[in-house]
């Protein structure tokens, strides 16, 4: 998703005829100057308390914080061997070397090079990976004692809280950015068309170079692994994965169970208030299902999708399809609440969807299958 680019700086001059002329100010022209008087100066006012904070965070969180740089092996015209290398970035979880990344900083990798904060360099090794979140857990060998980071709770994530991000952009090693999360629950487009369910949305900058590089709260836990920018340089709209989805990884790779998510089988739209009245539904609203995908769970559970679109304002609806209210017993409030319920679970597993349809309320089981290879 992100895509490098080149910035230089441009220094123009501007010249009056052909030649610089320095003209020098004597002390007796400033001397017998009328109007002069000297400039005001102020002390200091010293750090502010959110100043101190960034400060403090980026302290720690720097030293914990890695480039990656990963080799790959392409054939050229002449099918010879062409090396090319990418850079981006990690976060050490651990004293033992763990080091959480995205997927395609390390995808396709021959060789994988982690330099830290001190620019002492590692090979690594992968020890799981995660394409469906677009996550990898590598390990360096440490010889030496190092910072590592706290794994926050992206469960309860609020819009306007504070983050911070820390990456390599365009190679520029420990960079601090700080915005806010701008919006949950996004879906994007990741690498090579891969749908990224239930992002984090920030303004805190990130470039490429950022991928896999920590989001950080206002108390310095990871909350995020900044994963994607919308377009090709930072337009201030970038996406993190949630924390709480690399959990689940490292759990897996604890217990030794190979990872297999289950993926999202329907697409939905949140409605509530007066338009879930409007639509005849219950005004609590919830997640009414627009399409649902051939070969899902959701379709071997027989959730029904829209059956016309309507126009609501400057948008088409689909209506008539199943009206989402509860996720194993836990209320709709929020666009993302089935993709953070279903993070979760493990192929073979099974939820429960409490749904209206036609007015009625139903409770329907749903055994979470393997997804079809085309739903990404």
């Amino acid at each position: 998703m992100f895509a490098g680019a080149c910035l230089a700086l441009l220094f123009i001059w501007i010249t009056s005829g052909t030649s610089w002329s320095l003209r020098r100010l004597s002390a007796p022209l400033l001397r017998n100057a009328s109007h002069w008087s000297e400039p005001q100066s102020v002390r200091g006012a010293g750090l502010s308390s959110d100043e101190q904070n960034n400060i403090d965070i980026y302290k720690t969180a720097r030293l914990a914080t890695v480039y990656i740089t990963s080799t790959t092996v392409r054939r050229d015209f002449f099918y010879q061997p062409v090396a090319s290398q990418s850079l981006g970035s990690g976060f050490l979880i651990n004293d033992q070397g763990f080091i959480l990344t995205n997927f395609h900083v390390v995808s396709g990798s021959s060789r994988l090079q982690v330099t830290l904060s001190d620019q002492s360099q590692y090979y690594a090794t992968a020890l799981d990976t995660d394409r469906s979140d677009d996550l990898a857990l590598i390990k360096i060998n440490l010889k030496r004692k190092v910072e590592y980071l706290r794994l926050g709770d992206s469960e309860h994530l609020q819009v306007g809280q504070k983050v911070l991000a820390i990456g390599n952009p365009f190679g520029l090693e420990g960079t601090l950015t700080v915005g806010v999360v701008s919006s949950i629950g996004r879906a994007i487009e990741g690498e090579n068309q891969q749908r990224l369910e239930g992002m984090v949305q920030t303004d805190a900058a990130i470039n490429g170079g950022n991928s896999g590089g920590p989001l950080l709260d206002s108390n310095g836990s990871v909350i995020g692994i900044n994963t994607a920018i919308l377009g090709q340089t930072n337009l201030g709209i970038g996406f993190a994965l949630p924390i709480n989805r690399a959990k689940a990884l490292l759990a897996d790779y604890q217990a030794g169970r190979v990872t297999e998510r289950p993926k999202l089988g329907i697409t939905t739209e949140y409605v509530a208030g007066d338009l879930a009245e409007a639509l005849g539904l219950p005004r609590r609203g919830g997640l009414l299902v627009q399409n649902v995908g051939r070969g899902t769970s959701e379709e071997a559970a027989g959730v029904h999708g829209a059956r016309e679109i309507v126009d609501v304002g400057n948008v088409e609806l689909g209506i008539g399809g199943d009206l989402i209210v509860a996720v194993d017993g836990h209320a709709v409030d929020r666009q993302d609440v089935l993709v953070r319920m279903i993070a979760t679970k493990r192929v073979g597993e099974s939820m429960v969807l409490s749904i209206i349809r036609n007015g009625k309320p139903i409770s329907l089981p749903v055994k979470l299958i393997r997804a079809p290879a085309d739903l990404g």
